[in-house]
C-alpha cells in the first residue's frame, strides 16, 4: 500500500484512481479482519484456563470411575489372609454372593483353639487367663480361656481356649472335645457330686445310707462352693459318708426311707 501511495503522488499515470482506491479499501478491510482476529484471539486466552480446567475435571472424574472399576475387579480375586489348609468351600463357578457372606474356610493345622460350651448358670465364674483342659478322647491338651461370648444363645455361653503350637495327632479342626476350665483350685475339702437339687451356698436335705446301706436318712447338709459335677460340703458329711444325689422329692415327707436290693 505504501507503494502506490508513492506512485500515485508522482503522478504521471502510474497507479489510476480506481486502483488505489482499491488498495486503500483492501488494507482497511485488512485492518479489520487483524483488529477483529486480535480480539477474538484475547477472547480465547481468556476462556482458555476455565475450559483447561472443565477438561481436567473431566479426565478426573473418568480416572475415579476407572479407578473404582478396576477395584472392583481386584475385589473378586479373595485370598485367604493366613497361610493354611482349605476346609470348606460351599460356591460355585459364578455363583453371585451376598456382601458378607462366607466364602470359604482356612485353618492352621498348628492353630487351633477350642470352643467350651458353657452353661449359663456355671458361666459367672469364668474369666479371661484361667486354665483349661481340653479332651479329645485320646489325648489331653493344656489351653487357656481367651475370650467369653459376652451374650448366651439357647442357656449356653461359648468360651475359646487358645491351645499351645505342639499339639497331639488327635488334635484337628472341627472335633468334637471335651472341656474343664478351672476356675478355682481348693485344698483340703469335703465334696460329693453335685446333687440333684440343691444351689451353693445353700443347706438342703439330703438322704444318707445308713445300717450297711438297707436304710437312708434325711440329714441337713450345708453346700459350699460348686463346679459343673462336685460340690463343696461345709457341714452335715462326714468323710466316707455315702448320699443319695439324684431326685428324691416324691419322698419328701419322709425322714427315713428302706432301701431295697
Amino acid at each position: 500500500m505504501e507503494d502506490l501511495e508513492e506512485l500515485a503522488r508522482k503522478g504521471e499515470g502510474f497507479v489510476s484512481d480506481t486502483e488505489l482506491q482499491n488498495a486503500r479499501d483492501r488494507a482497511i478491510e485488512l485492518e479489520t479482519r487483524v483488529d477483529l482476529e486480535r480480539r477474538r484471539l484475547e477472547i480465547m486466552k481468556e476462556s482458555e484456563e476455565p475450559q483447561l480446567r472443565v477438561q481436567q475435571d473431566q479426565i478426573e472424574r473418568l480416572t475415579g470411575i476407572v479407578e473404582f472399576q478396576e477395584r472392583r475387579i481386584a475385589s473378586m480375586k479373595v485370598r485367604a489372609g493366613i497361610d493354611g489348609v482349605l476346609q470348606e468351600m460351599d460356591l460355585e463357578e459364578g455363583q453371585w454372593v451376598m456382601n458378607g457372606q462366607t466364602l470359604a474356610r482356612v485353618v492352621v493345622p498348628e492353630r487351633l483353639k477350642a470352643e467350651l460350651r458353657i452353661p449359663q448358670t456355671q458361666a459367672t465364674n469364668v474369666a479371661l487367663g484361667q486354665a483349661a483342659i481340653v479332651d479329645t478322647r485320646t489325648d489331653t491338651i493344656q489351653g487357656q480361656v481367651v475370650r467369653i461370648d459376652p451374650a448366651a444363645q439357647g442357656g449356653v455361653v461359648v468360651v475359646d481356649v487358645a491351645l499351645p503350637a505342639n499339639l497331639p495327632r488327635s488334635a484337628r479342626p472341627g472335633l468334637a472335645v471335651e472341656g474343664i476350665i478351672e476356675i478355682e483350685r481348693l485344698d483340703n475339702v469335703h465334696y460329693v457330686g453335685r446333687p440333684a437339687y440343691g444351689q451353693a451356698h445353700n443347706t438342703v436335705g439330703l438322704f444318707k445310707l445308713v445300717e450297711g446301706g438297707s436304710h437312708a436318712e434325711r440329714v441337713n447338709v450345708r453346700l459350699g462352693r460348686s463346679s459343673v459335677n462336685y460340690i463343696e460340703i461345709m457341714d452335715g458329711l462326714q468323710v466316707g459318708d455315702v448320699v443319695i444325689l439324684t431326685d428324691m422329692s416324691q419322698w419328701d415327707a419322709y425322714d427315713r426311707v428302706r432301701i431295697r436290693g
